[in-house]
């Protein structure tokens, strides 16, 4: 079953007009939607809603895409993997970090 992204995408590895360089190949679930977005500013511009972020009760839930192999990750699994997947290795863009929160209870 192919997962469909919301948002401004601008190519079929989940990269988007506001992040799309090389690395910029996840897409997140949101929490208050259940349904995935690139990035957060998609999320804003098309959801007609505000941002719930995930509780860390809930990191065992599968929330993340890679745009690369499409294999769904855990947030879990996301935050340990060093910004690589691990199933296919690819690389990930490390300072989608700096937006955790936005995603993320910390």
């Amino acid at each position: 079953m192919k997962i469909q992204v919301l948002g401004s995408t601008v190519d079929n590895e989940t990269r988007c007009t506001h992040y799309h360089s090389e690395k910029d190949i996840i897409a997140i679930k949101f929490y208050c939607c259940k349904e995935y977005y690139p990035c957060y500013q998609c999320h804003l511009e098309h959801a007609k809603h505000s941002i719930d972020v995930w509780p860390k009760s809930e990191f065992h839930q599968k929330a993340i895409l890679c745009g690369k192999c499409k294999k769904e990750l855990t947030i879990n699994e996301y935050r340990e993997s060093n910004a690589n997947c691990p199933s296919c290795l690819s690389n990930f863009n490390p300072r989608c970090q700096l937006h955790s929160h936005l995603y993320f209870e910390e």
